[in-house]
């Protein structure tokens, strides 16, 4: 019921061509979310995952939800990661990803990362009802009150189980080309 949710789903969605909607799926976005985040016991981009298809969810918020334009996930954002040379994947993924911000291999090896831009995320903080986790722009995961940041906000969707692949190879000079 979020003013961004609505922002999304009619503004932004109506704002692209009938041709590009047709290739968006509707599904079902999971809002579980978590208290604890900065430790290896509860803090891995394999926690967070569980996390946000859990049911821990502030007082009566939903945990599910069924639309078309969200937001990424912490846990699509650690997985992201490839490593490097001195922190590989599998390291990154054994970190907190609280601490990512000290891995210069973790975040500068992640295509989800804007070194530019703090980015929200769609999982919440279910203490309170206006606190979001977010990934900065210094590469880690963290929560902040929606009214004390202006992260960016870079929408994700879901592409509808007939999109073909029809030429390209996904790279900035020869994009994918996608058809029905």
């Amino acid at each position: 019921t979020s003013s961004l949710q609505q922002e999304l789903n009619n503004t932004y969605y109506n704002s692209i061509n009938l041709v590009d909607q047709n290739l968006i799926g509707e599904t079902l976005w999971n809002l579980g979310g978590t208290s604890n985040y900065i430790t290896s016991n509860d803090g891995l981009a394999s926690h967070w995952y569980t996390y946000e298809r859990g049911t821990d969810a502030y007082e009566s918020h939903p945990t599910e939800w069924i639309g078309k334009i969200g937001l990424m996930y912490p846990s699509d954002y650690g997985y992201a990661t490839s490593g490097g040379e001195i922190t590989n994947r599998e390291a990154c993924l054994n970190r907190e990803l609280y601490n990512w911000s000290s891995v210069d291999d973790c975040y500068n090896n992640d295509w989800l990362y804007n070194n530019s831009n703090n980015q929200w995320t769609l999982t919440p903080y279910f203490v309170t009802s206006y606190d979001m986790f977010y990934v900065s722009s210094l590469g880690l995961v963290n929560i902040t009150s929606a009214r004390n940041i202006q992260p960016v906000v870079f929408p994700v969707l879901y592409l509808k189980s007939n999109v073909k692949i029809t030429s390209g190879d996904g790279s900035y000079t020869n994009p994918y080309q996608l058809s029905l």
